[in-house]
């Protein structure tokens, strides 16, 4: 009986190391960039997008002014592991600055709650946790 106890409480301990927090990241860019933007996050073991289509504030002068092409937007959605954001917000930042027509806006949202550990193991790209 107190094998069993034993081997439990371990691992409890391992689950317990294996749970990091999840972050909703909001990545806003050009339409002609967001499948790059989408795979560039993804290689970050980002395994839940979505992508919404959207239309910039600004009129046709600012546009002109700031040399941007057209308002046309798209809204990615991405479920990410706490412990990769800064990484991912760092890269993004550098694509932002160096790509043409690639500029954007990157923040995230924290995300307090998840029911199940299958759900969360799905979102945090933890394969063990979905097995089990």
């Amino acid at each position: 009986m107190q094998e069993k106890n034993v081997k439990n409480t371990k691992r409890n301990k391992q689950s317990a190391t294996h749970v990091k927090k999840l972050k909703i990241l909001i990545t806003i860019v050009n339409k002609s960039k967001t499948e790059y933007f989408v795979d560039l996050i993804q290689n970050h073991e980002v395994n839940v997008q979505m992508v919404l289509q959207a239309h910039g504030t600004a009129n046709a002068e600012m546009l002109n002014l700031l040399g941007l092409l057209g308002s046309e937007k798209s809204v990615i959605i991405s479920a990410i592991r706490e412990d990769k954001v800064s990484k991912v917000l760092a890269e993004l930042e550098e694509k932002f600055r160096s790509i043409k027509n690639g500029s954007g806006i990157a923040y995230t949202i924290p995300m307090s709650s998840i029911i199940g550990v299958a759900v969360y193991g799905f979102l945090s790209n933890n394969t063990q946790m979905v097995k089990e």
